[in-house]
Formats: structure tokens, C-alpha cells, sequence
């Protein structure tokens, strides 16, 4: 529990900062006045004051803000420095910067993976890379690095065949002759159903292989990588509208417990995971949504195509439309969260 707590803290705390200081440092940079730029909502546990900005800390880590004077025009104190009497393309760079900001992001980390870490390749024999706390094999006392002898009296000489024994015995005692460090272990572990694959598995990655890769390597690789991922999102969201089944949509709470189940498996693959993470915040913050900041982008065009800004009803009606329809789709995913929480999904 507290590892999931940590792990969700980092990554929510890390995606909200590099969203939010995109809005920030472009909002700086065309001379709004920025009055409060914040990391979490709720009460300030910590703060301080630059200049004209509060900096805080707040108590609930799931989302922040910038207070940017003059984003309400009827409330402009800041003058000319206002969100609202700056020029339309200022406006757009500012709305977007928070998601361009999520995509860059990614970049960055799998950069910092692939440079100090390497490319790492699947081990073709059957050696235990990493053994998640609490699944079967580690109920079965197996650990990182143990290589598999048999299974049911099978001799195993390859990850796949290790594999192969496994997937289609849920819930069926199997018997594991494992070697560690020269001395034979011998045990028991009995693979339990993953709902989402239909499966068995017990909890265990393959060893990988890895070499090093210089600067320019590992910037092509991060870039490939991003794109792929950024691609993959995409057709899946596109399956989602086509289905029109929101299933698979995930909330607070089970990215929480993802983050968690992740954090067990070392803190590489997290900052993947918040990689993966941050890029699916950027395409869905640019859905176009009234409350999202693809819609104030879409209401940003339609000014600039009419030269003047909708008018404040319209503006508002827009908002409180795009406000329902994202507070459907956290139901509809705090719903999903709860499932898997007692199905085990």
C-alpha cells in the first residue's frame, strides 16, 4: 500500500508539473501575469512567493493549476498583461503548451532509459528476469535470476516453453525444479486466471539481454519509441469511439494501483509507465472538450476566424456542457476502477 501511494504520488506529482509548467513558462513568455502556480489542489502545505507568483504545494497530489490574471475577462486586474487582451495566437500557445509539454516529456525519460540504462532485449532462456511480490512464483519461493529445469518433470530450455507450460494451467499445482547459484530448488506454485488475457500467469518477466547505446542512438530510439506509442494510443481510441465502450477508460484509482503493481517491478520500468502515462494525458487533454484544452483551443479558432471572442453565454453554456461530459467519463471510469478493485480484473 505504500509503495502504491509513493508510486502514484511520483508519477501524478511528475505528469501535473510538466503540464502545468508548460502553461507557465509560455504564459510568462507573452507577458501574462501569473498569480499562483500550484502543484495539487486543497489546502497549501507549502508556499512561497517570486516576484508576482505564489508557488504551493497543495495537500491532495492529483492534479494543479496556474491562476493566470484575466482568464474570466469579466474579472481582468491584470490590464494589458490579462489572459484575456492578449493577442489570439498567444492565447493558443499558452492553451497548448501544457500538452506539448506532456510529449515532451516522454522523450525525455526514455532518452535518460535508453542512455544510462541501455536497450534491453528479451533473454531467450528461461531465466526469471523479475519475480512480482505477492504473484505465484513468488509464493512458490522462486526469485530474480533462477533458472527453470522442468516443470511437471518437462525439461524447459527456453523462455517460450516455459511459457507455453504455464498460460493454459489455471489454477493447477505445478511442479518447478529451478537452479540458483548451483543448488537445485524444488517447489510448487499454482498459476492463477489474468481476467484481461485469459490466461495463466504467475507473476514473472523474462531476464533481458542489454547493451549500451551512445547519445545520438538513444535520442532516435526515444523519439521511434514515443511516436510508436503515440500511434498504438490512437488506434485504440479510435476503437473505443467506433465500439463506443468505455471498458477499458481507468481513473484515478486504477492508475494509482497500476503505478503500484509497476513500482514493484523497479523504478525503470515506472518512469515507462509514466512515459506511457503523460503521452495519453497530452492526446486526451487535446480532445476537443470545452473543459479540456482542446475545446478552449477550438473556442481560441472560432475567435480568430469571426475576429471577436464568443459571447460570454455561449462561453459558458460550451463550459458546463464539456464539465458533464467529463464528469460521465470519471464515473464511467471510477466504475472500471472499482471493478477491477473486487473482481481482481
Amino acid at each position: 500500500m505504500v509503495l502504491t501511494i509513493a508510486a502514484a504520488v511520483f508519477v501524478f506529482g511528475l505528469l501535473v508539473l510538466v503540464h502545468e509548467l508548460g502553461h507557465f513558462i509560455t504564459a510568462k513568455m507573452t507577458g501574462m501575469r501569473v498569480d499562483e502556480f500550484a502543484i495539487g489542489f486543497g489546502p497549501k502545505i507549502f508556499s512561497f512567493t517570486r516576484g508576482e507568483t505564489v508557488y504551493s504545494l497543495r495537500a491532495i497530489p492529483l492534479g494543479g493549476f496556474n491562476d493566470i490574471a484575466g482568464m474570466d475577462p469579466a474579472n481582468n486586474e491584470a490590464g494589458a498583461r490579462g489572459y484575456c487582451e492578449k493577442p489570439v495566437l498567444s492565447r493558443m500557445i499558452v492553451i497548448l503548451a501544457g500538452s506539448a509539454m506532456n510529449f515532451v516529456l516522454p522523450v525525455v525519460l526514455f532518452f535518460g532509459i535508453f542512455f544510462f540504462s541501455g536497450v534491453s532485449t528479451p533473454n531467450p532462456e528461461p531465466v526469471l528476469g523479475t519475480v512480482i511480490a505477492g504473484k505465484a512464483a513468488d509464493l512458490a519461493g522462486l526469485k530474480d535470476g533462477d533458472r527453470i529445469i522442468s516443470l511437471d518433470g518437462k525439461e524447459i530450455s527456453s523462455w517460450t516453453e516455459f511459457v507455453d507450460n504455464v498460460k493454459d494451467n489455471p489454477g493447477k499445482p505445478i511442479a518447478v525444479v529451478a537452479s540458483r547459484g548451483g543448488e537445485t530448488i524444488e517447489t510448487t506454485m499454482i498459476p492463477a486466471l489474468d481476467e484481461k488475457s485469459q490466461r495463466a500467469m504467475v507473476g514473472v518477466m523474462s531476464s533481458l539481454d542489454t547493451r549500451e547505446t551512445g547519445f545520438i542512438e538513444s535520442m532516435e530510439l526515444s523519439l521511434q519509441k514515443t511516436g510508436m506509442i503515440i500511434v498504438m494510443m490512437l488506434e485504440a481510441l479510435a476503437q473505443i469511439v467506433l465500439k463506443l465502450s468505455g471498458s477499458e477508460l481507468a481513473g484515478p484509482i486504477g492508475v494509482a494501483q497500476m503505478a503500484g503493481e509497476v513500482a514493484q517491478m523497479g523504478f525503470v520500468p515506472l518512469l515507462n509507465f509514466a512515459a506511457f502515462l503523460s503521452l495519453n494525458l497530452g492526446i486526451v487533454n487535446l480532445f476537443p472538450i470545452p473543459a479540456l484544452d482542446g475545446g478552449h483551443f477550438v473556442t481560441l479558432c472560432v475567435e480568430a476566424v469571426r475576429g471577436k471572442p464568443m459571447s460570454p453565454k455561449a462561453l459558458e453554456y460550451t463550459q458546463k456542457v464539456g464539465i458533464v461530459l467529463l464528469l460521465l467519463l470519471m464515473v464511467l471510469a471510477t466504475k472500471n476502477d472499482i471493478v477491477r478493485v473486487f473482481t481482481g480484473g
